[in-house]
């Protein structure tokens, strides 16, 4: 019996749900955080510097933990792929929050489980269940109630916000089915995390030229905002949950995702002073449960 085998677990204990709220609500400040930094930065170059930065620290983590990056095994084209699609996803998310609250930013790109399922359905094969197609229709319920939602627009423009984070979330969607349909899927996980941020940061730098002027009220705050996404949500939370799901049931953990909206929400309208509606709250409601129909697992028969 290997250490690997002795340190899984069968069910999540309360140390993985300690760790798990901890993760959700450094994920959902992660948005309050790209908000500010926006303030400072060109969301193209904040793109670029988010990825660049954690990769380089990713890297090291590899290289102290000697874990192998540079091995043939099939995964470059698929991974390059994958970082496209990464890249596209977050300066969309950037971009968007230019026009949009946090609010409806979280809501529309926590839609992407939703994009998967019916993704895996048609490409991969993965027959849908009537319980997950309840989920997929409950969330859809609720980007339906955020779209329809006066009060908490910040602009006449907050549409096209709405909508390119509405795009985010598919491309990360897109980005797990690639994963999923591809020799991906038997790479390591930090493999795939440095696929997707040094792919990423390679692919969006030749957009600075066209994206404008790179700073904007460069303070302490933007500065700091940044180097939380990059340093501390990127290249350590994302090992932390890496961690997580190699420890514990994957059904169990993704249970607790849907917690990363709501805290996104909340922290928009404490931190940011952002408008919520009572339609937030439901649509924030009607998604939350979505998500948990469809990852709840499938109840084995005797």
């Amino acid at each position: 019996m290997t250490a690997a085998t002795l340190d899984r677990r069968d069910a999540i204990d309360t140390a993985a749900v300690v760790i798990m709220l901890g993760l959700t609500f450094c994920w959902g400040l992660n948005g309050v955080a790209a908000k500010l930094s926006n303030a400072g930065y060109n969301p193209v170059l904040l793109t670029v510097l988010r990825s660049a930065i954690a990769a380089a620290l990713v890297f090291g983590w590899c290289w102290w933990r000697r874990i192998p990056l540079f091995e043939r095994d099939g995964t470059l084209w698929p991974g390059i792929a994958a970082g496209m699609l990464f890249g596209a996803e977050f300066l969309l998310i950037f971009v968007g929050l230019d026009y949009t609250t946090l609010a409806r930013n979280t809501l529309m790109v926590n839609a992407m489980p939703f994009w998967v399922l019916l993704g895996a359905h048609f490409l991969l094969g993965e027959r849908m269940s009537m319980r997950k197609l309840a989920g997929l229709l409950l969330a859809f319920g609720g980007v339906a109630l955020v779209f329809s939602d006066k009060l908490s627009l910040p602009g006449p423009d907050a549409i096209w916000g709405d909508l390119m984070s509405l795009a985010a979330g598919i491309c990360w969607a897109a980005t797990t089915l690639v994963i999923k349909g591809t020799r991906l899927v038997r790479a390591s996980a930090e493999k795939l995390l440095m696929y997707q941020l040094a792919v990423s940061a390679i692919v969006i730098l030749p957009l600075l030229p066209f994206a404008g002027p790179m700073l904007r009220d460069v303070t302490v705050l933007p500065t700091a905002a940044l180097l939380f996404q990059a340093i501390f949500v990127v290249a350590f939370t994302y090992v932390v949950w890496f961690w997580l799901m190699r420890r514990y049931p994957a059904s169990g953990l993704t249970s607790f995702t849907f917690l990363t909206p709501a805290f996104a929400v909340l922290m928009g309208g404490i931190l940011l002073g952002e408008p919520l509606s009572i339609r937030i709250f439901l649509a924030l409601g009607l998604i939350g449960v979505g998500l948990v129909l469809v990852n709840r697992p499938a109840r084995s028969r005797a």
